[in-house]
């Protein structure tokens, strides 16, 4: 099973299963002496984990990072990073009762097919849980960002058909005043409660999350195939779940007309508007980096569901299990993760042969 490793200077490779002993990662690349800021990797660690919510997983993971190298008297060596987090509150009884039948929309049938096994515990691989080494990966590329004074915050912005109306071209003050990451209250208890009515009905939900990169230097991406923007595409739509990357003014660019939709520039090379979301030419251009992920529901309800077992005969999927109704809010930590490695990764490859 190739495809567990991303980025080209700044790399993560990931390792481990949802239901194995342990997850963990190993990070390359990533500069010396950064001091470890051990606070930042607790705080998102505990974002993504929020299992003490009545709409996430009931599974309960202390979560705590062991790390094995690449770190010496709380600085950074630059030498590779390993580190694990072990799992421990594992329940694969509801697998188990489900041995053989193929979940609806998820990744059963495209692994047996492709590698004639599939991990049916708590979905290997495919487990959400894997996005915790993100996570954890993340953090040292946020540290090595905020040296260069490059901030990234994401929000959500839509569950189900309650959205917030705004568009998220700047980083909000104090907008973590509740646990969705909502910027407005009504809006959040109006999530809250569509979140609760979901959860009533055994059933999961879709939302979007909205991400914002400020302090990009210009000159971050490369042409043809590296291009800024299409790396960003990449990152979030690995993440489990992800249906659709929207950066800039988007979908909604196919409605407009050049002449409004260009972005005029000033006499300092600034741009009066912002429709190319802070990228033009796969290349950043110092305005701020906007962008919005769609997530589907997730494919674990419980309901029992039609399918077919592993031989093709009719079976039936039985629901139940410890799922989280949608995947936000654990979501958002995740997508700030891929943003950082992202740019890290750039910022390192632009230093690499920066010639101004």
């Amino acid at each position: 099973m190739a495809g567990n490793t991303f980025g080209t200077l700044f790399t993560i490779t990931s390792f481990g299963e949802s239901h194995g002993c342990c997850i963990g990662g190993v990070i390359d690349g990533c500069p010396s002496n950064l001091r470890v800021d051990y606070d930042l990797i607790q705080q998102k660690i505990k974002e993504r984990q929020t299992n003490s919510l009545p709409y996430t997983s009931s599974r309960h993971e202390s979560d705590d990072v062991i790390f094995l190298s690449g770190i010496s008297n709380k600085l950074t060596t630059g030498a590779p990073i390993a580190f694990y987090i072990k799992n421990q509150d594992i329940d694969s009884s509801h697998y188990e009762a489900n041995k053989g039948v193929l979940k609806p929309s998820h990744a059963d049938y495209t692994y047996v097919k492709k590698y004639g096994i599939y991990d049916y515990k708590g979905s290997g691989r495919a487990s959400a849980r894997e996005t915790l080494v993100r996570v954890v990966a993340g953090c040292f590329a946020m540290m090595f960002l905020q040296s260069k004074a490059i901030k990234i915050k994401a929000y959500t912005t839509q569950i189900g058909s309650i959205v917030y109306p705004k568009p998220l071209t700047q980083i909000l003050p104090d907008a973590d005043i509740n646990d969705l990451h909502c910027p407005d209250k009504e809006i959040y208890q109006s999530m809250l409660n569509e979140l609760k009515s979901t959860r009533a009905q055994n059933d999961s939900i879709g939302g979007k999350v909205s991400c914002v990169i400020e302090n990009t230097p210009v000159g971050l991406g490369e042409p043809v195939f590296d291009k800024l923007q299409a790396d960003l595409a990449k990152a979030m739509l690995s993440i489990n779940a992800a249906k659709g990357f929207e950066y800039g003014s988007g979908f909604q660019s196919a409605a407009m007309k050049g002449s409004i939709h260009n972005d005029l520039f000033t006499s300092e090379f600034r741009t009066k508007t912002n429709h190319s979301g802070g990228i033009q030419a796969g290349i950043s251009n110092g305005e701020n980096i906007y962008f919005s992920v769609a997530f589907k529901p997730l494919a674990s309800v419980g309901q029992n569901q039609e399918s077919v077992n592993i031989q093709g005969e009719k079976a039936i999927y039985k629901g139940g299990g410890r799922h989280d109704v949608c995947v936000i809010p654990r979501v958002v930590p995740v997508v700030e993760a891929m943003a950082t490695l992202v740019l890290a990764d750039h910022l390192l490859r632009f230093n690499a042969y920066k010639i101004h």
